[in-house]
């Protein structure tokens, strides 16, 4: 069949500015254009984007498609991304010319040979490669590239329809790197929850909702005296270091990690029924678990002589908490607050004073059914009456939990 490159372009460029927005990502789009492409003859077997994006862990991504049914997101950070490859690849070259970069594989293999990526392809039985500068809006230059394996490589026709379609598809994917750029920039710093309802709009200064969470506070112990010692870079250093062991072990056993207070830790682990709550509240205790050993492998790892081991208390309370935002007009906070939030805060600075590791609230000791461990009953600044706690042993696995006098009864329920 002979390509009809008007045609086959317009309705691709129809496609582009109609339902290609509707798809999830950049990834979804690449995938469908190369289809389209396909079934319109031109033979194309790969094809990428390239796209900075403004995130505080990515620097970039590349979403990749190829004929024989592979789709991949890459994700670069600074830790994984290397500036040499980026310097040796077309795709820096079209950013310093702002034109087209093609190297005709089989034609041309002395030029394939200047570029890694085009020698990688030739050994793969590509022919021929394009890449091509794809303008966004806000002046910058992200790269889309086009490869075949056909014998001969691609034809101007070919060409024509990719130089008809790159606007579109910078447009497309501009708005969508918009969004992903969005969410994750608001998952990072507000958390999933949040996040979510800024982006759909379903949030006003002042508005929350009543939830039920089981309430975590974390601190590090002496770092007050610590911040004082030692210089600021190493500070940071060693915050984002337990920040990064705290909320690791949040997350992996379902909670959020709502703020960082100096060097407190906030996180919640929401319920709505009484089962989820007893989950909810063995989540949050493996989580102060998990915490615990990461810390010992960090501390296990220090050599540093100025930097101390790192040593943590955490505080667990379970209750009604309002979760919602606070703030001035020009820039809110989100946040939980009401009494079970101050009451976990104030069980958090009673371990600092008992130096216990974790201590746990009578109303999180009822959801578990295990008041055993008790600790003790103390007075707390802004409650009338003395509270009790409870220093659990979180030796027990976690398909145990951390009351023994549970452990027939749960040992019964997993069987």
């Amino acid at each position: 069949m002979v390509l009809e490159a008007p045609l086959v372009a317009a309705d691709i460029v129809q496609w582009l500015y109609s339902d290609a927005s509707q798809l999830k990502d950049t990834l979804e789009i690449v995938s469908e254009l190369g289809t389209r492409l396909r079934d319109g003859n031109v033979p194309v077997d790969r094809v990428t984007t390239g796209i900075w994006v403004v995130h505080p862990n990515v620097r970039a991504e590349a979403a990749i498609w190829n004929s024989g049914g592979t789709k991949e997101l890459r994700l670069y950070t600074a830790e994984n991304s290397s500036d040499d490859d980026y310097a040796a690849s077309p795709i820096k070259r079209v950013h310093d010319t702002l034109q087209p970069v093609r190297i005709e594989i089989e034609k041309n293999p002395a030029k394939a040979a200047e570029f890694p990526i085009t020698i990688e392809l030739g050994a793969e039985g590509y022919t021929d490669y394009i890449a091509l500068p794809m303008p966004f809006s806000d002046g910058s230059v992200k790269v889309a590239s086009f490869a075949t394996k056909a014998a001969g490589g691609f034809t101007r026709t070919h060409l024509s329809v990719f130089d008809s379609l790159i606007r579109p598809l910078a447009l497309v994917c501009e708005l969508k790197t918009l969004r992903r750029t969005a969410e994750t920039v608001l998952n990072t710093y507000v958390g999933p929850r949040a996040g979510l309802k800024v982006l759909d709009g379903t949030t006003r200064r002042g508005e929350g909702e009543w939830i039920k969470a089981v309430v975590s506070f974390a601190d590090i112990r002496g770092f007050t005296r610590l911040s004082n010692t030692i210089p600021a870079d190493k500070i940071v250093h060693f915050l984002n270091r337990y920040f990064g062991a705290m909320t690791a072990a949040v997350e992996a056993h379902g909670g959020e990690v709502l703020k960082f207070i100096g060097d407190e830790v906030m996180a919640i682990f929401p319920y709505e029924t009484e089962e989820e709550a007893r989950d909810a509240a063995l989540r949050a205790l493996m989580a102060a678990r998990d915490t615990m050993k990461r810390i010992e492998a960090i501390n296990a790892c220090n050599t540093c002589a100025m930097t101390p081991d790192l040593s943590v208390g955490i505080a667990l309370h379970a209750g009604d908490v309002f979760y919602g935002n606070v703030g001035s007009e020009t820039r809110l906070d989100f946040t939980v607050v009401g009494p079970a939030v101050n009451l976990a805060a104030r069980i958090a600075e009673l371990a600092k004073d008992l130096k216990r590791q974790v201590l746990v609230s009578d109303a999180l000791a009822g959801v578990m059914g295990c008041r055993s461990g008790l600790y003790g009953r103390y007075r707390v600044k802004g409650f009338d009456e003395p509270v009790s706690v409870y220093s659990p042993d979180l030796t027990a696995g976690p398909e145990i939990g951390y009351c023994p006098d549970s452990t027939t009864l749960r040992a019964r329920e997993l069987n």
